[in-house]
């Protein structure tokens, strides 16, 4: 994973303090099917971030370990978390480190698309536990807003032309077959509503990697983006909130 479009500290204190709590909305949605194991003992949360989603497997989990390729990141992880509970180190998914115990649950969050497959699921085999469960999840903007037509609009043709998609590994693996020495237990699409204010949703829109990369590579300052984010979307929000629909998915393997 290039690491360029994440390792900022302007990129990590986005990722604190402008980015929406869903991890918490995809740990309550897959609650019920571990009900009789609630709580796990040692989880690993693959690509912290700033640790939201990490946040969100403590809810689970008696002790969680954050590992993020981002030096950034995981320093203001150690920054934000600092109780005992709480362990985070700089690693690439693809490097995770054996731990005493072995984990018994894994996340990974927005990850697998920045990774190797192949190099990732065997070091996932090494660190985790006999029929732990790895979960998959993932949530991002979609194109729509409840009601407003004109987001769906900017979002297709002002957008998307002026801040394309950065290159990522688009491997479905639904498509690829279950992988080897895992069983797919679930695979659930969803949707997510978070209600924005438009100077919010400029900050939120600050750490997507569309225009991360746009800022890296030069082609527009971080204050060039916002007063553009300000111009094209002032039509939109028209002063007033708006709820912005999250597209996502989780899957839930289990080691063995």
């Amino acid at each position: 994973m290039d690491n360029m479009l994440f390792d900022s500290r302007r990129m990590a204190d986005g990722y604190a303090n402008d980015r929406p709590w869903l991890h918490k909305s995809v740990i309550d949605r897959m609650k019920a099917g571990f009900i009789h194991k609630i709580p796990f003992h040692n989880g690993l949360d693959v690509g912290c971030g700033a640790g939201l989603s990490t946040k969100a497997l403590k809810l689970i989990c008696d002790k969680v370990t954050g590992t993020d390729i981002s030096e950034e990141m995981v320093h203001i992880c150690k920054t934000l978390y600092e109780a005992p509970e709480y362990n985070f180190y700089t690693a690439k998914a693809e490097e995770t480190e054996m731990p005493q115990t072995p984990y018994d649950i894994v996340t990974a969050a927005g990850v697998v698309d920045w990774v190797d497959m192949d190099r990732f699921l065997e070091n996932m085999k090494f660190v985790m536990a006999e029929n732990a469960p790895l979960i998959i999840y993932d949530f991002w903007i979609s194109d729509k807003m409840l009601g407003n037509q004109a987001y769906t609009d900017w979002y297709q043709n002002l957008y998307l032309k002026n801040f394309p998609k950065p290159p990522r590994n688009t491997i479905a693996w639904e498509k690829q077959g279950t992988p080897e020495g895992f069983s797919l237990t679930n695979h659930t699409m969803c949707q997510m509503e978070y209600e924005f204010d438009m100077s919010a949703f400029i900050r939120f829109m600050l750490t997507q990697t569309n225009i991360n990369s746009k800022i890296e590579s030069g082609g527009m300052t971080e204050n060039e983006v916002h007063d553009w984010m300000q111009k094209t979307l002032s039509p939109i929000f028209q002063e007033q909130r708006q709820t912005l629909i999250f597209d996502g998915y989780i899957r839930i393997y289990i080691r063995g």
